[in-house]
């Protein structure tokens, strides 16, 4: 089981002060009073003491005068003690923590006998250990390259509802405003609903990592092909010392081994007398190594276009193939007249088998068109391989020219950036000296490669690896689980959303996980929850989609806390202003305790397994409000998150 929040401790900045508010676990937990006495800071409070990465406590009160924060958590037979400090002046966190394992029951110890030692890695794995959650699993993050290890992080997607959030008809979950975490909420949401079968987890991430070797060893064997003899840097630099009289012309085209032979020649030899060769045609390389490449890019385009025939050539077959198929299927069934065996001329009938001489014809032509049809339908069969085979062929090829196309770009870079430097050398010794300088770089380059470890070709094993385990995930199941399971809780949101009275409760209800919000399917079509009116739905929709999946969380034991916090559900019936007086009337009043009357209803169904916490400005006489109150902070009893003897001097900060 997972844990529930025992109390909420702050520690003042002077020796001695601590204030701990304490919660009752399993049920539910109201926190009301007026504005800037610290009810808001709850929330950010226990974020903050759950690993947050950030510091969430708003300026104020409570940032100007708490010097460290602490939450008890409790679960059957366990408690554990979380603390974290305020951020020292300067720093924007603070990275370590304090983490007690304590005998159920035992009270915040002193600020003086804790040791803030914990990094915030580590105590994030703890209290992911403690909340249920399985480190092991990982699951595939939303539209990014990676996984994601879920972690209590994650978890509280479904915990928390901000005051700006709890009747957002945008947002749903609880930082879904944020960048990224909408693609991380849809990642984790099937491991959090139980759909996440671990062993196909694991396969499935073996799968990613052999996939993602896979993409490395071909890399690194391309750049080993690319480093190999007879490269276009290779050939540049041939022609280069062909130019500085390093080596002498040649009519013929040199072979990968003569290239480099050439090139070590040039290295170790002394300078032609020439002051410069040109060819006796007067080509100059650079434009004979351009045309060259614009050769290429034609062989490369009419490949494309080959390729591009072929496959609509072969998407024609389909296409005619298809249709011939029909055509004979109706033929056949007119096939039921046929000849008679005896004279093979009057067509009998398929009933009571006597001749009927009118339709001869007929059936004589139907014969012969369903002949034609299928002497058609095995051209095109045997034809359509033969398109592949040759498409096939014409893609090795295309790859083949573009391989050549690149090594011709890094031929004519070279050229250029040779011709520069000779033209910078005024002295044909100079122009020698600089040339073999970049030739010895190549040769020391190439002989490092030579003489480091060759790399492995291993992608016969690798493919072979990953093609097993396609066929593992094959009958993979999770998207069936998950639809399963998310139809289920959508059901229980509309039985919520019936009784709070929402607009649309009539019609079928669903929660959407790709959009993160929730739908009502109409007879006018889907409404989503931006598109509702008024913020009583969209409060209604927030309490009702968090309440059911509280409620399958607790029932099929979902690693989450059992803990949901509410941050003033009340203001979509209160006036922005509302400064305590008066309360809701009427019909108002009614559906606020409706509200909580749903939220009563589901927390006693599931028997202490869920704890809520909500936060009001509201103060209702209805017993069920009024039992449930565990603090009152107003102004007119003097009290407040911070106590007010800690406040030593006047401030105006706002804290809620």
């Amino acid at each position: 089981m997972t844990f529930q929040i025992q109390a909420v401790t702050v520690y003042g900045k002077q020796p001695g002060q601590v204030r701990t508010v304490p919660f009752h676990t399993g049920t539910l937990n109201i926190v009301t009073g007026d504005s800037r006495r610290g009810k808001s800071a709850l929330l950010t409070i226990i974020d903050y003491c759950l690993a947050s990465s950030d510091y969430p406590v708003k300026a104020g009160k409570v940032r100007k005068y708490v010097g460290a924060y602490a939450i008890t958590l409790a679960k059957p037979g366990q408690q554990l003690f979380v603390a974290r400090r305020a951020p020292d002046p300067g720093n924007a966190v603070s990275t370590v923590l304090c983490v007690l394992s304590q005998a159920s029951g035992t009270p915040p110890p002193p600020l003086e006998e804790l040791t803030f030692a914990t990094p915030l890695d580590t105590a994030k794995d703890i209290l992911s250990d403690f909340c249920g959650i399985d480190r092991t699993i990982k699951v595939p993050a939303v539209a990014r390259a990676q996984t994601i290890a879920p972690s209590i992080r994650h978890a509280l997607y479904f915990c928390f509802q901000a005051q700006n959030e709890v009747a957002n008809p945008d947002l749903l979950f609880h930082s879904q405003g944020e960048e990224w975490r909408p693609n991380t909420i849809r990642g984790v949401i099937p491991y959090f609903l139980g759909a996440v079968d671990p062993e196909q987890a694991a396969l499935r991430n073996r799968l990613r990592l052999l996939r993602r070797d896979l993409s490395d060893l071909e890399a690194k064997l391309a750049q080993a092909r690319d480093l190999g003899p007879a490269s276009g840097q290779a050939r540049a630099l041939l022609t280069e010392a062909v130019e500085a009289g390093l080596v002498p012309h040649r009519d013929s085209e040199p072979t990968a081994e003569e290239v480099l032979g050439l090139l070590r020649f040039a290295l170790e030899g002394s300078i032609r007398p020439e002051p410069e060769f040109r060819p006796d045609n007067g080509d100059d390389p650079l434009a004979a190594a351009i045309g060259r490449r614009a050769q290429l890019r034609r062989a490369v385009g009419q490949s494309r276009a080959r390729i591009a025939d072929l496959k609509r050539a072969v998407e024609e077959n389909d296409d005619f193939a298809g249709e011939a198929r029909e055509q004979r299927r109706r033929l056949a069934s007119l096939g039921l007249m046929r000849l008679s065996p005896d004279t093979s001329q009057a067509a009998q009938c398929p009933v009571c088998e006597s001749p009927i001489a009118s339709a001869n014809t007929t059936v004589a032509t139907i014969m012969h068109d369903l002949e034609r049809l299928d002497g058609d339908l095995q051209v095109i069969g045997s034809d359509t391989p033969a398109l592949q085979r040759q498409m096939a062929l014409e893609e090795e090829q295309l790859q083949q020219l573009r391989a050549a196309l690149a090594r011709s770009q890094d031929e004519i870079n070279e050229i250029s950036a040779g011709l520069r430097a000779l033209q910078r050398e005024p002295d044909q010794a100079q122009r020698a000296a600089h040339v073999r300088g970049r030739i010895s770089l190549y040769l020391d380059t190439t002989a490092q490669h030579v003489s480091a470890p060759q790399v492995e070709d291993r992608r016969d094993a690798l493919q072979r690896q990953i093609a097993e385990l396609e066929e593992l995930l094959s009958d993979d199941t999770q998207g069936d689980r998950l639809t399963s399971h998310l139809s289920l809780i959508s059901q229980n949101i509309r039985t919520k959303a019936t009784s709070l009275e929402l607009d649309h409760s009539d019609a079928p209800i669903r929660l959407d996980v790709n959009r993160l919000t929730v739908v009502a399917d109409t007879a006018d079509g889907p409404v989503r929850l931006a598109d509702m009116g008024s913020a009583e739905n969209h409060l209604g929709y927030h309490v009702a989609t968090l309440l059911s999946l509280h409620e399958w969380f607790s029932e099929h034991r979902g690693p989450v806390p059992r803990l949901l916090i509410l941050d003033q559900p009340s203001q979509v019936y209160f006036p922005p202003d509302y400064t305590g007086e008066p309360t809701p009337q009427g019909t108002d009043l009614s559906h606020l305790l409706n509200v909580y009357r749903t939220i009563s209803d589901t927390v006693q169904a599931l028997d202490g397994a869920l704890q809520v916490i909500v936060v009001e400005h509201a103060d209702l006489a209805d017993p069920l409000f009024r039992n449930h109150v565990v603090e009152r902070w107003r102004y007119s009893n003097n009290q407040a998150l911070v106590p007010p003897e800690w406040i030593t001097e006047m401030s105006n900060d706002e804290d809620d």
